[in-house]
């Protein structure tokens, strides 16, 4: 099945926090003709999103959900996406998108690299937002507003596709962010892995100690916010570890090189010094709070996202009418040499050829195509 102008269908693998939340911001959009298929393996998570409205319908079956999908967003355990790759890879329609989720990008992207067919494009992403509590119950349209969305385009990603993500990101309502996967990568282990472990650590080594039910009453808010993310997804925790090691150690080092320097402060009674030192972050982090960095906003597609996102999903039919095109001389060769091995029948209608009937599927979709994209917008169709 190929992506069609009458059926444009998004495909969300994973019916999770991040993946409900997709859904549930994709269909806050109202995107025009377009349907929202999700699939996980837990049944029961798949009917849950579509009872919160976050799909249109759930598909149990992996290649029934991807076939004929413009797009496939697996919003999986980063370590479920190559077993998911290879499942769907035989089942992409020609031009699809493929993108992701996970926490980590440089192995996400060898990946995509060895599984999936070159007729697909594959474009990482990974939505800086989250929450400590996993679950499609907790899922929430707004998740991604005003957060980074990272954008990691594999090298042969067509430039639709990049622009089909910018503007998946842009309808979610995050800040889209071009980077490199390495990149990626070792700044993530920075601001998102490294404080998951730190949260972690503290949380493991008061909990172990003999006088914990002595300490865990006297545990508040300070305690609390400090350790939110030792209440995080075990798996998500783990996968992050296992794909981001030597980034999350290089942070861990320097983690603990600030906490041995903290530590000399306070052996040696530098006093002036700790006070300087809290100041400063104080100071840093509340400028930081008020006006947080932002590289240059992204150079991309027209600020309406509704159109591409549309443009991108149709564009796998015009892929399909691309190949088909480029058979076209090899059939009529065919077809030639079997009429001359045929005769010419005198007064017998000649029927049209193989090629001659291809020629004229594709003239047909490509009117559909153009009598689409020319077609003035309707009410319902304005980005809100």
């Amino acid at each position: 099945m190929k992506p069609s102008a009458a059926n444009r269908r998004i495909t969300i693998i994973g019916a999770g926090l991040i993946g409900g939340s997709i859904g549930l911001a994709l269909k806050a959009a109202a995107l025009p003709g377009t349907e929202i298929v999700g699939h996980d393996r837990d049944r029961a998570n798949a009917r849950q999103a579509e009872r919160l409205g976050a799909i249109d319908r759930a598909e149990h079956n992996l290649p029934e959900a991807v076939s004929g999908a413009g797009l496939i967003i697996i919003a999986t355990p980063i370590l479920a996406v190559r077993e998911v790759m290879e499942q769907i890879a035989p089942h992409l329609a020609e031009g699809a998108i493929v993108t992701d989720t996970a926490s980590t990008k440089s192995a996400v992207m060898q990946w995509a690299r060895d599984v999936l067919p070159p007729h697909v494009s594959f474009v990482g992403g990974h939505p800086m937002a989250g929450k400590e509590t996993a679950g499609i119950q907790n899922a929430e349209a707004g998740l991604f507003q005003g957060q980074a969305y990272c954008i990691c385009p594999s090298l042969d990603a067509t430039p639709g596709a990049v622009e089909g993500v910018l503007g998946l990101a842009r309808v979610l309502g995050a800040e889209p962010l071009f980077i490199d996967a390495a990149e990626h990568d070792q700044y993530a282990a920075a601001v998102s892995h490294l404080p998951l472990m730190v949260s972690t650590a503290l949380f493991t080594l008061l909990r172990s100690s003999p006088a914990w039910l002595d300490i865990g009453p006297m545990a508040s808010s300070g305690f609390r916010d400090v350790t939110r993310l030792a209440s995080g997804d075990p798996a998500m925790s783990h996968g992050i570890w296992l794909t981001n090691r030597e980034a999350v150690i290089h942070w861990l080092d320097r983690m603990a090189e600030e906490l041995r320097r903290l530590r000399e402060m306070l052996k040696d009674a530098r006093d002036e010094d700790l006070l300087q030192m809290f100041a400063r972050a104080q100071l840093e982090r509340e400028e930081f709070l008020a006006r947080p960095p932002r590289r240059e906003k992204e150079q991309g597609p027209p600020l309406d996202t509704q159109k591409t996102v549309m443009d991108m999903l149709i564009g796998g039919m015009a892929a399909e009418q691309l190949r088909k095109a480029q058979k076209i001389p090899e059939l009529m060769r065919e077809s030639q040499a079997a009429a001359g091995g045929a005769g010419d029948n005198a007064g017998e209608k000649k029927k049209p050829s193989l090629a001659d009937r291809i020629a004229q599927d594709i003239r047909r979709d490509l009117e559909k195509l153009e009598q689409k994209k020319a077609a003035p917008p309707q009410a319902g169709d304005q980005e809100k």
